[in-house]
């Protein structure tokens, strides 16, 4: 468990590995986790308690020996929400834009960090600082400097400390063995792409006008969100970058405000070309808006080869001379995060620590990258925005009853 020197972590870590050696798993079973007492398990605490914060925390309380044991979010109904769904004790349950730091000085063991993801670097930073295992939601942060912080912490304890990115389809068999094909060279050299994000609009949580308002609905802020290119879109452009074993060298990009124009500030469409190594573009689109279709497409042509990839459909690969049937995807989002959980649970109970924040700060910078050059409606080169390392700055207001203003 965490790296704490008292009795009780210590007889925590020590039967918990004895008690998968003798059954054999690296996770013991829920009805086990039922049985067992408190101090047995894996001790969580959630930093945003919106919508995915507490799901993810149900899912690690189901599928892995996990107790949530404290939560925190800027709002107090959503704090005294989740508190009541996992028993939290009062005095474990934080509000306000700094109570986080209040939940990770406290005794737990790993920390989920599902808050929006302009606070994503402040919280995973003093997380992994005080000793803390880190869960962390996608895109990590809005800016460069943000993903670098990120990046540094996770690298200064990677041996004592696990530091995993909930990325989907990273644990999906079908996408790993899409992406393993690929680099064996099953459709051959790698010519161009077509990755594309096309949904329909996310729902408005509170009338919008004041400050406590863009706070309930930061998923339309360009600052608290990155805009939908970071926030969304980089499922996609994520396995852009798997699939091509490395980022962008530069990214010239459009698009616009049109169609959802009701809430917020961020863009609800863009079109960016990337050029990554050896001359592979790869043309990149996305709506929010959409209606009748909706599609997470994911497709490299090959000089002998296709990867045909969705997330939440299939993926296949069809060649002249090979192939693979691959499968259906229908499942992704639960079981890819159940599937993460699972492997944050086990690298810690074997001390075979985890740390994929570098590859996650690739993409959600290849996500940067396209936003930059879509705003400036220019070419921009990867080396131009690290070595810009623009912050960008929410310029929050927030009165003094903010925690207190319900949806």
């Amino acid at each position: 468990m965490a790296q704490r020197a008292d009795s009780k972590g210590i007889q925590r870590r020590d039967f918990l590995k004895s008690a998968a050696v003798s059954a054999g798993l690296t996770i013991l079973p829920a009805s086990v986790a039922r049985g067992s007492a408190a101090n047995s398990k894996l001790e969580l605490g959630i930093v945003g308690c919106g919508g995915r914060g507490p799901w993810i925390g149900k899912l690690f309380e189901e599928n892995s020996e996990t107790k949530v044991v404290a939560v925190h979010d800027y709002f107090r109904d959503r704090v005294t929400a989740a508190g009541d769904t996992f028993g939290v004790a009062p005095d474990r349950r934080y509000v306000g834009l700094d109570g986080y730091k209040e939940l990770v000085a406290s005794s737990l063991d790993a920390v989920a960090v599902i808050s929006p993801p302009y606070f994503h670097p402040a919280q995973a930073v003093t997380a992994l600082e005080a000793g803390k295992h880190l869960y962390l939601a996608k895109p990590i942060a809005v800016d460069v400097p943000g993903c670098m912080a990120i990046v540094d912490a996770a690298k200064k304890v990677e041996d004592k400390q696990t530091a995993l990115v909930d990325f989907q389809t990273r644990n999906n068999e079908f996408f790993r063995g899409a992406a393993q094909r690929v680099h064996e060279g099953m459709i051959g050299d790698p010519v161009s792409g077509q990755f594309s994000y096309h949904c329909g609009r996310l729902g408005i949580k509170t009338p919008p006008g004041t400050e406590a308002a863009r706070m309930r609905n930061w998923v339309f802020d360009k600052a608290l969100s990155g805009d939908i290119i970071v926030e969304q879109n980089i499922h996609v452009l994520d396995v852009a970058n798997w699939y091509l074993q490395g980022h962008p060298v530069k990214a010239y990009g459009t698009g616009g405000r049109k169609a959802r124009t009701d809430v917020g500030d961020c863009w609800d469409h863009f079109l960016v070309t990337y050029w990554y190594p050896n001359d592979v573009l790869i043309d990149f689109s996305s709506g929010q808006f959409c209606e009748g279709y909706s599609d997470l497409c994911m497709r490299l042509f090959g000089s002998s080869g296709t990867v045909d990839s969705h997330y939440g459909g299939n993926v296949v690969i069809r060649g002249k001379s090979a192939g693979w049937r691959g499968g259906d995807t229908k499942d992704i989002y639960q079981q890819g995060a159940i599937n993460n959980i699972h492997d944050f649970c086990a690298s810690i109970l074997d001390g075979k620590y985890l740390n994929n924040t570098q590859e996650s700060a690739n993409s959600t910078m290849t996500s940067i990258l396209g936003r930059i050059a879509a705003y400036e409606n220019r070419v921009v080169t990867w080396d131009e925005m690290v070595a810009a390392n623009t912050r960008l700055d929410a310029n929050l207001n927030l009165p003094a009853d903010g925690p207190d203003q319900s949806a």
